[in-house]
């Protein structure tokens, strides 16, 4: 058989404060390491913050030297890049006035050599009489005029009308006039003049009919670069070797 063993006298009050004591003794008693990590804690935290403020105060001035560094460089760049693109506006300017004079020396059509053409083509039946420069028709504002090289106008006299023809189907085969725009203008039928000792004879002379004729043209506007063959076999050698100088220094283009 069991026996039970009842200790009842561990739930008398008395007990119980005993026991209760010894407990708050053996809590006073206790190890103290614990204080002691908790006062270090304590005062590790602020140094490390005292640490890494001290480190961020460093990096902030490193930073604010490179912000001043990187701000003269860049005030630097900028002037740099000022002083090029005033360079590049000025050189832009140069080429703009090269290239207009350019232009203009390109469109120059030598008289001489115009003159000269004329007289290669003209049928032996056909006389000039006049040969006048037409100035160019002023175009609207703010617009270059059609052809800035003008035109001409060339009367005189031929035997019959399809030698007029004739010498307009050779005047639209010149390098130095636009044959779409080359055209009779007027052509009628005149007396021609008589020699002067025909007004003393007798005998009254009829004279003959002639036409005078009017011709009109505009001159070409292919470049004078393009008419270097036209020019050099028409004698105009000055303006060959003005236009080759500059094709070799890269002014005009060959």
């Amino acid at each position: 058989m069991y026996s039970l063993d009842v200790n009842f006298l561990k739930d008398r009050p008395i007990y119980q404060n005993k026991s209760d004591k010894k407990a708050a003794k053996k809590l006073s008693v206790g190890d103290p390491k614990p204080i002691f990590l908790g006062v270090g804690l304590g005062l590790c935290l602020p140094i490390f913050a005292g640490a890494g403020w001290w480190i961020l105060q460093g990096k902030n001035g490193e930073l604010e030297q490179n912000i001043a560094q990187l701000q003269q460089e860049v005030t630097r760049l900028d002037s740099e890049i000022g002083n090029i693109n005033k360079i590049k506006e000025e050189t832009n300017a140069v080429k703009g006035e090269t290239q207009s004079l350019v232009t203009v020396f390109d469109q120059i059509r030598p008289w001489s050599a115009m003159l000269q053409d004329l007289r290669d083509r003209i049928p032996a039946t056909v006389q000039i009489e006049n040969v006048k420069q037409i100035p160019p028709i002023p175009a609207a504002e703010g617009q270059p005029p059609a052809n800035p090289a003008g035109g001409i106008e060339i009367t005189g006299v031929a035997r019959t009308f399809n030698d007029v023809n004739d010498f307009l189907l050779s005047l639209q085969q010149s390098q130095f006039l636009k044959a779409s725009e080359s055209r009779i203008t007027g052509a009628n039928l005149v007396d021609a003049p008589l020699p002067p000792t025909a007004s003393t004879s007798k005998v009254p002379i009829k004279p003959p009919q002639i036409v005078k004729y009017t011709i009109q043209s505009s001159l070409s506007d292919v470049p004078a670069s393009d008419l270097i063959r036209e020019l050099e076999q028409k004698g105009t050698v000055g303006l060959v070797a003005r236009i080759r100088t500059m094709q070799q220094t890269g002014v005009i283009p060959k």
